[in-house]
């Protein structure tokens, strides 16, 4: 497949999609963007459904199961974001250039090709753009396509547009926390003594990093934000810590969230301020086998382009199926780096490799077992 023809148009179609701010929850003008798009390219059943995905039908001929082919939306950057995209030589520069908007563009790509051969696959391929996979999005927008098509696929697709050669076939668990504080507060010095919000908060942090974490499954916890106070002469009379946990095993993931809970619990009963605590994030996670017949094509599918494939864990879209036991991986289509900072950049030359690999598994993904 002549994936090198579509590099540069691609490319462009990556920026055009880029030029347009797309932080989670606020995804509206770009999914806009992207139903024009799919109805301008001649595809079938354009929607966007009621939690904001994308969706648009490329039909097959056969009764075979559909392939989901996924790419989201959101970016972490703020609207008001310096959006300004730079060419240098073999890269392309902006924020969320590749994290995701090549990934979206990626789904035109796939259209084109198959398109240009005039060939129509045994089941149907439904292209989706989908919301909410960053930061808080919890997969929002993922969970409801996997809500919708269930188990009844062939398998789900996920694109990313970097981290060639990296193949996700496990999802890595996520549980987040929200953890606030309030007093009555007062003045520092007239009032020295009265409990503190900020100074409460940081027992807690003391004890969340005395828990003792497993090395294996790896898992880890991390204090990510803390805020509170509104003068440096005043008692703080509100805090707010919020609280990242991770495990590759799920069993793992839900002994830390109960040591957190009770640690929490605990200090309700003796802190001097009040507490209150929140979870505000989940991610669930789930795995396919290295040797579930959809890993070993994305192997096959990637090796054949001279580069090593690397089986990994990671808190991608794929959570959302796998955690469910339906077959699904995610896969990198170009390299780079910077990737969620405003120096964001990816790298041209490898997208051709990037887009075989994607074409190669659609190609084959349909004669798996």
């Amino acid at each position: 497949m002549a994936a090198v023809q579509w590099v540069e148009r691609v490319i462009e179609r990556a920026i055009t999609i880029q030029q347009i701010p797309a932080p989670t929850f606020a995804e509206s003008a770009r999914a806009a963007q992207l139903r024009q798009l799919f109805t301008q390219e001649g595809l079938t059943d354009v929607h966007i459904d009621p939690v904001g995905n994308v969706l648009a039908r490329l039909p097959g001929e056969g009764q075979a199961k559909p392939l989901i082919v996924s790419a989201h939306l959101d970016t972490v950057f703020p609207a008001g974001t310096d959006l300004t995209v730079h060419r240098l030589e073999d890269k392309v520069c902006g924020p969320g250039i590749g994290d995701n908007s090549l990934g979206v563009a990626a789904l035109f790509a796939l259209a084109w090709e198959l398109k240009t051969r005039q060939s129509r696959l045994p089941g149907d391929i439904w292209l989706v753009g989908n919301v909410c996979e960053e930061g808080l999005g919890d997969l929002r927008g993922m969970s409801a396509v996997v809500e919708r098509f269930g188990g009844d696929v062939t398998a789900y697709l996920i694109l990313e547009g970097m981290a060639l050669g990296q193949i996700y076939h496990r999802g890595l668990g996520v549980r987040r926390y929200r953890i606030s504080a309030k007093t009555d507060g007062g003045h520092s010095w007239v009032d020295y003594g009265r409990p503190s919000a900020i100074h409460e908060l940081a027992k807690i942090v003391v004890q969340l990093n005395s828990l003792a974490l497993p090395a294996q499954p790896r898992t880890t916890l991390n204090v990510g934000v803390i805020s509170g106070g509104t003068s440096v002469n005043t008692i703080a009379a509100q805090a707010t810590l919020e609280l990242d946990t991770r495990s590759e095993g799920r069993q793992e993931l839900n002994d830390l969230a109960g040591q957190v809970e009770q640690l929490i619990a605990q200090a309700q009963r003796s802190s001097a301020a009040r507490l209150t605590c929140e979870v505000i994030g989940e991610r669930p996670t789930g795995e396919i086998s290295l040797t579930h017949p959809l890993v070993e094509l994305a192997v096959k599918c990637i090796q054949v382009q001279g580069i090593a494939a690397r089986l990994n864990i990671g808190s991608t879209d794929a959570n959302a199926p796998l955690s469910r036991g339906y077959p699904a991986v995610t896969i990198g289509l170009t390299n780079g780096a910077g990737s969620h900072t405003v120096g964001e950049f990816i790298y041209m030359q490898p997208l051709t490799l990037g887009l075989r690999q994607l074409f190669c598994l659609v190609e084959n993904v349909f004669r798996l077992p």
